[in-house]
Order: structure tokens, then sequence, then C-alpha cells
């Protein structure tokens, strides 16, 4: 069987579609991850009380970001996914981000923004630009305050469509296939 984080994406650039791995459904406090040493899934931290995700929070299988784990995805609400399911979304778009932890090195965290392809509520958006700027600057509040509770900072470098997010996958493709490599 193949490790889940070595799936193919299976990214499509005609339809702007790829493959991802739900870690946290919307609403959720409970941060859960994929731990590739033991192929299961383990409960990560807890949000303030107050606060849950308001996405379901998803990676991309065979990528490796700039803070070294898959790339990041999150995935309009539809309702809550479950934990470890596989699902085909249609990209919308990235916020290219940076974090830093107070006395670290800042690491790129960009957030690949998309939505179910089979998606009732939110079919007719397919651009990150269509969600409009208020969407953008709530998703950075999220962010911010989520990694400053826990000691980080949190900046949105720019802000791109289906393309730039695509471009993106495909150099964090590069990335994990190199990273395979060198092991």
């Amino acid at each position: 069987m193949i490790p889940l984080e070595q799936l193919p994406h299976e990214l499509d650039r005609a339809s702007s579609t790829c493959q991802a791995i739900v870690e946290a459904p919307a609403g959720s406090r409970v941060k859960v991850y994929y731990d590739p040493e033991s192929h299961r899934f383990r409960i990560g931290k807890f949000l303030p009380m107050g606060m849950v995700f308001p996405f379901d929070f998803a990676f991309i299988p065979s990528t490796l970001g700039g803070d070294g784990d898959p790339v990041d995805l999150l995935i309009l609400p539809e309702a809550p996914l479950p934990v470890g399911c596989i699902v085909k979304v249609r990209i919308l778009g990235v916020m290219e981000s940076v974090q830093q932890k107070v006395g670290k090195k800042a690491k790129r965290n960009d957030r690949i923004i998309a939505r179910l392809t089979e998606s009732k509520l939110f079919s007719q958006v397919d651009h990150i630009d269509q969600l409009g700027r208020t969407f953008v600057d709530e998703v950075t509040v999220f962010f911010q305050t989520y990694k400053r509770m826990r000691g980080q900072s949190y900046e949105v470098l720019s802000v791109g469509g289906p393309e730039r997010a695509a471009e993106l996958i495909e150099e964090a493709e590069q990335a994990h296939l190199a990273q395979l490599g060198a092991a």
C-alpha cells in the first residue's frame, strides 16, 4: 500500500484540480496531522477556546512545502469532512505566506485555497478573487491569531490565482522528489 503522503496529487492544470487528504475538519478545535512514520493520523494542537478551523484543513500529497511538510490546502466548508479522506478539489488560488517563531528563521507556509469539485455551495466559484478582499483579510487574521497564540508571526506576502497555485504545487512536487532522492 502506498503511504498517503506519496499518493499522486493528480494536478490537472486544464481543470485546476488536484487531490488532497483531509487532516482537520472545518469547525474543529483539534489540529490533526498525518504522521508519515506511522502512517496514521495524530492529535496535534488544540485551538484556544472559542476558535475553530474555518475550513477543512488538508494537504497535497507528493509535495514538500517551505515548512518541510506537504503543501497545506484549505477547502471551503461544504460540510466537515472526515479525517483521512481523499478528496478531489478545484484550486481557486493561493495565499503565499511566511511564518516565524521568535528567534528562528522565517519559513514559507503557503495556503492553497480550494473547493470540492462536487461542491453545491461554491460551485460557481473558480477563482480566489470571487471570494473578495474581506475573505483574504479574515483568513489572514485567523492565521495571525492562531500563530500568535503559538509564539509565531504570520504574514501574507501575496495572493495569486489558480495558475500561481499550480506553479507552487509543481515546485513542491520537485522538492518532494528531491527529498526522496536524497533519502
